[in-house]
């Protein structure tokens, strides 16, 4: 059962690059990891690290053919490694207060991220922000991840919300494919991206950071964009 067609009622934040500025030490923290296992990547080549994808994709991708239990060991040692240097991270410009100003309004808020469950809510601890969102899902509760909008579907199921009442929040292509894959509009955060490489993956709308972005703006961009696709998306969240 969904409620809230056509209205805004939540809005779905990725965590990296949208809530934290983390993307220039996460790209270093994968470099250093990756070199400790005499794997030497480009600065082009971890690329694929920024495009949200999960911990589990990024492993095989630079290292093989892993099992299962290989990626469990190493995505931990590299989430340590990302842990004991994230004291440093800080959030992106403004979106503490969109936070506060969205539950204040009595919008639901929630976290749709491919980074692993451990990781994600040692961040929000860390930042005082676990208690700000009504639902948080993570890398770790889906098989697919990001382009694939199982993620979206999972977060809509849980808050019980129409995709249509729904604005998405990310930063980089695949996560803004997967949020328009399951019938939500998407804004891109323009904050490691060209505005143009985020405009042609889907986004409604892109914005350089959070400092000016009002709760009206994110109402009226979802306007126009209630259709088949959206309703194709629902149904297969059925």
């Amino acid at each position: 059962m969904f409620w809230g067609f056509g209205m805004l009622r939540a809005v779905i934040f990725d965590m990296d690059g949208v809530i934290i500025d983390s993307h220039p030490l996460h790209r270093e923290t994968w470099k250093t990891f990756l070199g400790s296992l005499s794997r030497n990547v480009s600065d082009s080549e971890l690329d694929f690290v920024l495009d949200g994808r999960k911990r589990s994709e990024i492993l095989r991708h630079f290292l093989g053919a892993l099992s299962d239990a290989d990626v469990l060991a190493l995505g931990n040692r590299k989430d340590e490694l990302f842990k004991r240097a994230a004291l440093q991270v800080k959030p992106i410009p403004g979106v503490l207060e969109l936070i506060d100003l969205l539950r204040a309004g009595g919008i639901a808020t929630a976290v749709a991220t491919s980074a692993s469950k451990s990781r994600t809510h040692s961040t929000l601890d860390r930042l005082g922000l676990t208690s700000k969102f009504d639902i948080v899902v993570t890398g770790n509760d889906v098989v697919m991840g990001k382009p694939d909008p199982a993620i979206y579907w999972l977060v809509c199921q849980r808050l019980g919300i129409h995709p249509s009442g729904i604005v998405a929040i990310e930063d980089a292509e695949s996560g803004i494919l997967a949020a328009n894959r399951a019938g939500i509009c998407c804004i891109g955060v323009a904050v490691h991206r060209s505005k143009k490489r985020l405009r042609a993956a889907g986004a409604a709308h892109v914005i350089k950071d959070f400092t000016s972005i009002s709760l009206r703006e994110l109402g009226s961009l979802l306007s126009g964009t209630q259709g088949s696709g959206t309703r194709r998306a629902v149904s297969n969240m059925d």
